[in-house]
């Protein structure tokens, strides 16, 4: 089915004409022949003379360009048949922490030693690809917290948003409060016993509005269940190579998280491992799905370049005829008497 995305468009069809009859006429500064006897000349030629608008037969080419354009303009869609989207699943958002710390290479993938941030990205990567029939949005915190992705069904767009996100893109601090209330918000008017919140740190909170027990608080009234995962090397894993043992670890406020996932149902994990972070997909997995209304989504396929294409090969046209009439004339071939 053709459908316009933008079929107001087509209210500027007569604004070439309507701007050759508002605007006067372009003084050329040529010489021009008058003469009294023009009808007399006229009639001998057996052509009419006259000083208005081109014929129609000249105004067609310049026309059709004209109406190309505008529909190029207008977006036509070629709409394929409807194609049912999930209607049952969970409205799940990823709240993940981007503040500086997150930057320290204590974690392990593979025998590599990566940074906190990377291991998020890889191990949350395959957790979003297997959400099917689930709605999945991104929030990136740090002093600030921001919906890098809204909630949607494609999960390899939320993929790609996560495995770009960089350090200190939303500051150095960690505001899990506000991450928690910027969830909430988006969460809120989704139907109920469907609204997940799966947020990721490694610190604790030191910046923001809100406080995260009372951002907590609000989430449980609004019936918004949290997960909370604590990522870093445990607290006596101390780094031989910091000063007097230090290690960033020692950062993580596990009990603050704990009493986050506490108030709104959830669960706290510790996260170091591809395993430790599957727990989290089959807590998930057991809850029960909530009824979503039905959509229905369609292909569209843009033919906006169709026309675009006649256009420019139209116009291309004018202007070589413009610049080579007589080669353009077809020749007339000479009959023998």
């Amino acid at each position: 089915m053709l459908e316009f995305a933008w079929p107001w468009l087509f209210v500027l069809l007569p604004l070439p004409w309507l701007l050759r009859w508002w605007l006067p006429a372009s003084d050329s500064r040529e010489a021009a022949l008058k003469v009294a006897f023009l009808p007399e000349l006229a009639a001998l030629a057996g052509r009419h003379a006259g000083i208005g608008l081109p014929g129609w037969r000249q105004q067609l080419p310049y026309a059709a360009i004209w109406l190309l354009l505008l529909t190029a303009a207008a977006r036509p869609l070629w709409l394929g048949e409807p194609a049912p989207q999930p209607t049952s699943g969970r409205d799940l958002l990823l709240a993940v922490d981007v503040s500086g710390s997150m930057e320290y290479p204590d974690m392990e993938w593979e025998g590599e030693q990566i940074s906190r941030l990377e291991l998020v990205q890889r191990l949350l990567g395959d957790f979003i690809e297997g959400r099917h029939g689930d709605r999945v949005g991104l929030i990136l915190f740090g002093s600030q917290a921001y919906l890098q992705s809204p909630l949607t069904f494609d999960r390899q767009t939320v993929r790609a948003w996560l495995d770009e996100a960089l350090i200190g893109i939303a500051g150095g601090n960690t505001a899990i409060g506000d991450a928690i209330g910027l969830a909430v918000k988006r969460l809120r008017d989704r139907p109920a016993d469907s609204r997940v919140l799966v947020l990721v740190t490694d610190g604790a909170n030191n910046g923001g509005e809100i406080d995260p027990l009372v951002a907590a608080r609000i989430a449980a009234r609004q019936g918004v269940k949290i997960h909370t995962i604590g990522i870093g090397a445990p607290a006596e894993a101390a780094d031989p190579a910091m000063p007097f043992g230090f290690s960033l670890g020692v950062e993580l406020d596990e009990a603050t998280l704990r009493e986050v996932a506490a108030l709104t149902g959830g669960r706290y994990f510790r996260a170091g491992t591809r395993q430790e972070l599957a727990a989290v997909g089959a807590v998930l997995d057991e809850l029960e799905p909530a009824a979503q209304p039905p959509e229905q989504a369609r292909y569209a396929h843009p033919l906006h370049p169709w026309p675009l294409g006649l256009a420019l090969v139209g116009s291309g046209w004018l202007v070589v005829a413009s610049l080579w009439p007589k080669r353009l004339k077809p020749r007339r071939r000479r009959v023998a008497p």
